[in-house]
């Protein structure tokens, strides 16, 4: 087995391509060692690994966010987890694991009944032009809420924490937003 690795824009995150499919369906993001551990045998084999502070699974990736060591020392422990679980056929996440991570991401949401069809279209454009280009970098940027013109949205995986996440909210996300649906006045991170 053969595990790529790239560099994300947030170098305290690296994203590991292990060549097979990780989830199926929607992210699983884990800033926790316990709730990892629940949830996921791959993510609490990570979590085991000293250094590490998150996990973030994608449809075929997953990013690793670390503390302290730099990259020589943590990347092969984190190479050897990954290959291991997958070598072992093990599943990436525990029963259950995954249904509570998507009611995580999906509660929480916040608009007014009347604003329904504009938070439609938010939500188009995160999920065809925005999500795939974060998920190129490691991450993903789930909808939160809309309220007086301000959108709120989550950053997960390589985008949580990363330095240039601002301006990718603020130049990037905000300026599409706007042009595509002019109720939209600002974007802000939540989390």
């Amino acid at each position: 087995m053969f595990i790529q690795t790239e560099a994300t824009p947030n170098p305290a995150t690296l994203k590991f391509l292990p060549g097979k499919e990780v989830l199926l369906d929607g992210t699983a993001d884990f800033r926790d060692a316990d709730a990892a551990r629940e949830a996921s045998p791959l993510a609490g084999r990570l979590f085991d690994i000293p250094g590490v502070t998150g996990v973030f699974f994608g449809y075929d990736f997953v990013t690793v966010t670390k503390d302290g060591p730099d990259w020589q020392h943590l990347k092969p422990a984190i190479l050897g987890a990954i290959m291991e679980h997958f070598m072992s056929g093990a599943p990436v996440m525990a029963v259950g694991g995954q249904a509570a991570t998507d009611k995580a991401d999906q509660s929480g949401e916040f608009f007014g009944e009347e604003d329904t069809e504009i938070v439609a279209t938010i939500k188009e454009l995160l999920d065809t032009r925005v999500r795939p280009a974060v998920a190129q970098d490691g991450g993903d940027i789930t909808f939160r809420g809309y309220e007086n013109g301000t959108v709120f949205l989550h950053m997960k995986g390589a985008c949580a924490g990363c330095p240039s996440s601002t301006a990718t909210l603020k130049h990037g996300i905000q300026n599409l937003l706007r042009h595509f649906v002019p109720e939209v006045q600002q974007v802000e991170q939540i989390s």
